[in-house]
């Protein structure tokens, strides 16, 4: 078996052969062009099949996120408001004590 060291030196060596190494640039080239081929055909048939792709799914995340931090915010100034109207309501009076009189009725 080889050891890692091993395969990295034997890819260095393929590598500086120029056929080889056109041949591996022309393979990574091709493979990219599929693969775009690839998801845009993927988005193409979620479109038809009226699903949501992982982009859709992103930017619906972010827009949700987005709300999340609106209602958070709305909260917290919910919460202000109804501290100052509770410190500015005017506190009710005392009722003035009512003296009772030896018969145990007030005066």
């Amino acid at each position: 078996m080889l050891t890692r060291e091993q395969v990295s030196r034997v890819a260095e060596e393929l590598l500086k052969r120029p056929m080889v190494a056109q041949a591996f640039a022309s393979a990574l080239q091709r493979g990219m062009q599929t693969k775009v081929a690839l998801d845009r055909n993927v988005q193409t048939v979620l479109s038809l099949l009226n699903l949501p792709s992982r982009a859709d799914l992103n930017r619906l995340l972010t827009k949700l996120e987005v709300i999340q931090g609106n209602l958070t915010n709305l909260s917290l100034k919910v919460d202000r408001l109804e501290a100052a109207q509770r410190q500015a309501a005017p506190r009710p009076a005392k009722k003035p004590a009512v003296k009772k009189t030896r018969s145990g009725k007030s005066s």
